[in-house]
Formats: C-alpha cells, structure tokens, sequence
C-alpha cells in the first residue's frame, strides 16, 4: 500500500473524527486535557481528536416535576403538594463547572423549599394563594441558584392533596355557606318585593285613578275564565267616594 495513501487515509479519518454539530438552542463546552478553554457557539465545529472533549448544554426552558411532598401546615394540617419548575440556563459555564448534575440539585432545592414555604403558612392561604405560595418558592430556589447561571422562570403548584376527613369536613363548609347565601338572597329578595307592595299600597291611596284601574284589572282577570258572573251591589262611583 502507498505510504501516502495511508497517511492521507488516517489523516482524513482524524478530521472526520474531530467534527462536531452543535444545534442552534445548544451551546458546547470545549475541554482540552480536561481543562475549560471556550464555549462553541451553533454550527458546525472542529475539536482536536483525543486532545479535546465537549459537553453540550441544552439552553431551552427546562420542566422538572416536584414530586408530591408530605406537609405539616402552620394550623397542624397534614397535606401532600407537588409542583413544577420551570428554568433557563444562561450562563453554560457555571451551570457545569459550579454544580455537578444542576437538574438534581434544582430538584433538591424546589423540594425543601416548598415543604418550607407551605409549612409556614396555613392550609386556607395555600388552597387560595398558589400563585404567591409558587412565587415563594420560586424567590427561595432563586437565592440559592443564582450563581450556577440558571435563571428560574417560574414554579407553579398543581396539586393539594388532603386526607378524607379534611374533605368531607370543606365540603360540609361549603354546602353550608351556599345555604347561607341562598337565604340572604330569599330575605334580600322578599324585602324589595314587601317596598314595591308598600309603594304600590301607598301610590293606590293616593290616586283614585289607580283603585279603578286595578279594579278592572282584578275583573280582567277573573272574566278570562268565562265561567263567572260578576255582579255589582253598589255603584263603581261608591269606591271613589269611599277612596277619598
């Protein structure tokens, strides 16, 4: 075999093995002898074959689920909570050279801090308040993460999960206060239907007229059966004079 063929061989194949494709919403960390040199930005890149690594980071928003964690509210109610994180990184150096697994430890974090937020306030604030229980938390892992270049998004709450007497115990609140405002709305109800008769009773008195129209409404009324006879034993004039 041509001595230059085989060394143009192995040379091609040198290059070949040196090529790397980093996506546009990845960055790479380039080590040389395991040592940080730069950070390869999208496209196509070139390291030194058995001299230089790389170690990509994804920089997209990234979910990690809380799993459910067992609660001792403030008021001594037991509960389990989970959630969900939601992070960026942006700066990929730190991420990787200031913690070992950053998904591990952010998982950590959001788990301790949402048994702290929540065990500090009682179970009516966090059934009301997610949105600020999750804000909470999310100032709490924040603290801690700021320097690993990982920018924390957001941290929602999904689920409260409460024992079956604590149920049944908010459901009968809750069937009782709709019983409550149902009767308010009846005696809200009943008190303006009592003012309009009051201001009925009182515009009939002072009107004559009106006592000689509801009286031929009242004979509407009882002729559309067709089945009466009404007779008068007196003048219709007798109920003006007597409504004055």
């Amino acid at each position: 075999m041509n001595p230059l063929f085989f060394f143009a061989v192995l040379l091609l194949v040198f290059i070949l093995s040196g090529i790397r494709i980093v996506y546009e919403y990845k960055r790479a960390l380039k080590f040389r002898f395991g040592k940080y040199v730069k950070t390869l930005n999208p496209g196509l890149r070139w390291i030194i074959p058995l001299v230089e690594t790389i170690q990509k980071v994804d920089i997209r928003v990234i979910t990690i689920n809380i799993v459910s964690q067992e609660v001792m509210t403030e008021d001594n109610v037991p509960c389990s909570i989970d959630g969900v994180v939601f992070f960026r990184i942006n700066d990929p150096e730190k991420a990787v050279l200031e913690v070992e697994e950053y998904n591990f430890a952010i998982t950590q974090l959001s788990q301790a801090a949402l048994r702290d937020v929540c065990g500090k306030v009682e179970l009516d604030t966090i059934l009301s308040k997610r949105e600020e229980m999750g804000n909470n938390i999310k100032i709490t892992v924040e603290k801690e993460t700021s320097g690993w270049g990982i920018d924390i998004i957001d941290v929602k709450i999904k689920d409260i999960q409460l024992p079956e007497n604590m149920r049944r115990m908010m459901a009968n609140q809750a069937e009782a206060e709709r019983s409550r405002r149902a009767r308010v709305i009846l005696a809200q109800a009943e008190e303006q239907a009592a003012g309009a008769l009051l201001r009925a009773g009182k515009m009939i008195d002072d009107s004559p007229s009106a006592i000689k129209l509801r009286l031929y409404q009242t004979l509407s009324n009882i002729a559309a059966e067709k089945n009466s006879t009404i007779l008068f034993p007196f003048p219709e004039e007798a109920i003006h004079r007597s409504a004055k």
